[in-house]
């Protein structure tokens, strides 16, 4: 299963981004092989709008399963949803291999609508 975090860097030890649409990179982490990338970020940290729309679709194109985020907004929720995509709490100042043992071991909410308002 491929699993999506917000993160601040390139680094599995990198703690997890507090927003969304405006993380610096997406971690995938592969638990079949236990293999990462790293999607790039940088042209929605600035975006005037539609940050949350085109994050959700690089995490949409990567064949992420499930993302792990702080924060998500109604726009961005919607399209993770109709791909098919849970989308999970993650928690603030863990790094992404904290945050990824913690889903594995089933102590991650799934959220299930936007916690923030667009925009944010």
């Amino acid at each position: 299963m491929k699993i999506a975090i917000c993160t601040t860097l390139k680094n599995p030890g990198a703690p997890v981004s507090n927003r969304f649409g405006r993380a610096d990179f997406f971690a995938i982490y592969d638990d079949r092989d236990n293999s990462w990338q790293y999607i790039d970020n940088s042209q929605d940290l600035q975006a005037a709008q539609g940050a949350g729309i085109q994050s959700a679709q690089y995490i949409i194109d990567s064949g992420a399963e499930a993302l792990l985020a702080l924060n998500v907004g109604p726009k961005a929720m919607r399209a993770l949803q109709a791909s098919k995509i849970k989308v999970y709490n993650a928690v603030a100042g863990l790094s992404c291999i904290e945050v990824i043992k913690m889903f594995q071991e089933g102590r991650l909410q799934e959220i299930i609508e936007a916690n923030v308002e667009g925009h944010w």
